[in-house]
């Protein structure tokens, strides 16, 4: 699906970004099962879960503890993952080296880790490359080239977007550019979200 072209010059409001993935471990706690595949380690990032089945985890977590969370929309995800202002100009979240910052194929051992394990980026923000793909909020399309202001996709679409490569992906998709989109209902054992 690909479509990381043209560059465009983006603006964003203030927001706010969880430093690591959402573990299975806060899952439980929220929504009281745990659907990850892999369950040997609660720190593990949740997995198998669909986009809609965020929403309802950040409805109950909202709920809980009276503030306003949600996905990131993937402007926020990919500046966020850049390091910020304090970016400086990694191709990987956080480094060039990708064994110092991300769980990509061929370092893994085919299987996602606890989180926070790898060097942070300049953010101070672990695993957006790698580890497992993240679910942003909006819908997968292709980038339109004029200056934006707090862009949110297309209005409609097949897929939504998923973002920072995973533990069984290779490392090209660790990229903070790359970029792919998902059927709404898709859930895997290496796709979750921040």
């Amino acid at each position: 699906k690909g479509g990381e072209k043209p560059i465009r010059k983006i603006t964003l409001s203030n927001f706010a970004m969880a430093q690591t993935e959402v573990t299975q471990a806060l899952w439980q706690a929220v929504m009281g099962e745990n659907p990850s595949a892999d369950t040997t380690h609660l720190l593990n990032p949740v997995t198998n879960i669909t986009w809609g089945e965020c929403h309802i985890f950040i409805s109950k977590l909202n709920e809980m503890t009276g503030r306003r969370f949600r996905l990131p929309t993937e402007a926020e995800w990919e500046y966020a993952a850049r390091g910020g202002q304090k970016s400086e100009k990694f191709k990987y979240a956080g480094g060039a080296i990708i064994n110092d910052i991300a769980w990509y194929n061929a370092n893994s051992e085919g299987h996602i880790h606890p989180i926070g394990q790898k060097q942070p980026n300049e953010l101070g923000l672990y695993d957006m490359s790698g580890n497992v793909s993240e679910w942003c909020h909006d819908w997968f399309g292709t980038y339109e080239g004029e200056e934006l202001y707090n862009p949110q996709g297309p209005a409609k679409g097949s897929y939504r977007v998923v973002r920072g490569g995973s533990a069984n992906t290779a490392i090209h998709t660790q990229r903070v550019s790359y970029r792919n989109g998902y059927a709404m209902t898709d859930k895997f054992s290496d796709l979750g979200f921040r």
